[in-house]
């Protein structure tokens, strides 16, 4: 009798082994695959269980989170969505996150270590977390100025506070209300399916996403790099600038919008816009030097975080002559985002330094204690500071007395430049409308605020265009709200 009960004993060991054995090869050596595997709800339900943290603006949420008392318990909204969606981007159950909703998402969500003063008990406790908040550097009037001023045509508004790199308002037209891909019903996989469909293309971030031909507004980096490079040592001296000017190397012929460019000093062919002469003057300079100038800017940036992505600005450094001509005056392959232009122009305005960008300002836990700031941010040369000085003063001339008088603002020191993008077939299409500025109020120590505008549909006679009849009252508009904020 004893023999059968040490054999059972033994027999009941050996299961008791077996048993630990099994357990430790499921939850250490196959934990991750069961954990992948899109059979597993446990961790989209544990996510959804709790409230996300939310996006500020001005100190005030835009985002929020419903209980729906369903299995996925939690549910993302937005407060005035489509103004804020190029800012927030959405969180969707069904679709995932975008734009701060993704790359904040660990704060958000709670799972971000750095929230718990113990995540090392939170690892053996298996707690979470609540949402931490993300405080943007949006600043509200400004941004809804730009919102309401594209008034729903296809477009973009990016304005940075130069001394900083603080991006104050990011907007990009037509756009949409991230509240519609929040759930995970029927009614999501319809709205997703329609916003992706969609001719207008409502969830381009045109402001980061989109790159353009910035036509003549380009003129300010060549400006820059011909007084770098000393092409131009006089404001005032005539340039040996034929109009039309023969593209190098081709029998095609550059004109003007208007007449009387032929020669013109860099003061005049700026506050006008003449194409001749920035054309010859790219050539000039030559690719070597317009390159490194273009990248000084941020051209052909390939890391640029705000925190999430921002598309490349281009300028093609393995081009001939002729092309290089065009490239000079914002066409040929010559590409930028509305933030990259707003850079140009900060640098402008900051005496030569361009700030990197930023959008996000503090990072706090539930309870509202601060565990981020941004900090410094890089900070590079893009021009000599004499440069930059001549570079304000030819800015202020086009405002005061040349293409962009439509940004002149009364108590403020106002610089801007106009510019029309070709585009299309033979160049068939509506040109882009194109304005960069920045301002300085009367009682300001420095400018506050750099601002680029494209408007894709502007809709009008291309001399309006140029006029800066289009972009210019959008970009003044966000400049008074910055000014008077």
């Amino acid at each position: 009798m004893t023999r059968h009960i040490r054999h059972a004993a033994v027999f009941c060991a050996l299961l008791l082994v077996a048993l630990l054995v099994n357990a430790t090869r499921l939850q250490v050596f196959e934990a991750q695959s069961y954990d992948d595997n899109a059979a597993n709800r446990r961790a989209t339900i544990a996510r959804y269980r709790q409230s996300r943290g939310d996006i500020l603006v001005g100190g005030r949420a835009v985002t929020g989170s419903r209980d729906t008392e369903e299995q996925l318990r939690y549910e993302r909204t937005y407060t005035d969505g489509p103004l804020y969606a190029p800012v927030t981007g959405f969180a969707s159950q069904e679709y995932g996150t975008s734009f701060l909703e993704h790359t904040e998402d660990g704060v958000l969500s709670g799972t971000d270590p750095m929230l718990s003063p113990f995540p090392l008990w939170n690892d053996f406790t298996r707690a979470q977390n609540p949402g931490g908040d993300i405080g943007t550097t949006i600043d509200r009037t400004a941004q809804k100025v730009a919102y309401d001023g594209l008034s729903g045509r296809k477009g973009a508004v990016a304005a940075i506070e130069p001394s900083s790199g603080r991006i104050l308002a990011l907007v990009s037209s037509p756009s949409y209300d991230p509240a519609a891909l929040s759930g995970n019903d029927a009614g999501v996989v319809r709205s997703w399916a329609r916003l992706n469909g969609a001719a207008d293309k409502p969830m381009l971030n045109r402001a980061v996403r989109q790159t353009y031909p910035p036509g003549s507004t380009f003129k300010v980096v060549t400006a820059a790099a011909a007084l770098d490079a000393r092409v131009i040592t006089d404001l005032d001296e005539p340039t040996d600038s034929p109009a039309p000017y023969r593209l190098p190397g081709t029998t095609t012929t550059l004109t003007n919008e208007s007449d009387g460019c032929a020669n013109l000093s860099l003061r005049e062919a700026f506050r006008w816009s003449c194409n001749t002469v920035f054309a010859k003057l790219g050539v000039d300079v030559g690719v070597t030097n317009m390159g490194a100038t273009a990248q000084a800017f941020g051209f052909n940036d390939t890391a640029l975080r705000i925190p999430f992505s921002v598309a490349r600005s281009t300028f093609d450094t393995s081009v001939d002559r002729a092309q290089l001509a065009l490239s000079s005056i914002g066409q040929y392959n010559t590409r930028a985002t509305p933030l990259q232009m707003a850079m140009v122009s900060a640098a402008v305005a900051n005496g030569g330094l361009v700030r990197e960008p930023y959008l996000v300002e503090r990072t706090t836990r539930a309870g509202g204690a601060t565990v981020a700031m941004p900090g410094s941010r890089p900070v590079r040369q893009a021009m000599r500071p004499a440069t930059a000085a001549r570079l304000k003063e030819l800015m202020t001339q086009v405002v005061t007395e040349g293409t962009g008088t439509n940004a002149a603002i009364p108590g403020a020191t106002v610089g801007g430049k106009t510019g029309t993008a070709q585009h299309g077939l033979l160049n068939s299409g509506t040109p882009y409308a194109w304005f960069v500025s920045w301002a300085q109020g009367d009682d300001d120590l420095e400018p506050k605020v750099a601002v680029a505008v494209v408007v894709e549909d502007a809709s009008a006679v291309r001399g309006d265009i140029t006029g800066g009849g289009v972009a210019a009252p959008i970009a003044r508009a966000v400049m008074e709200a910055v000014l008077r904020s």
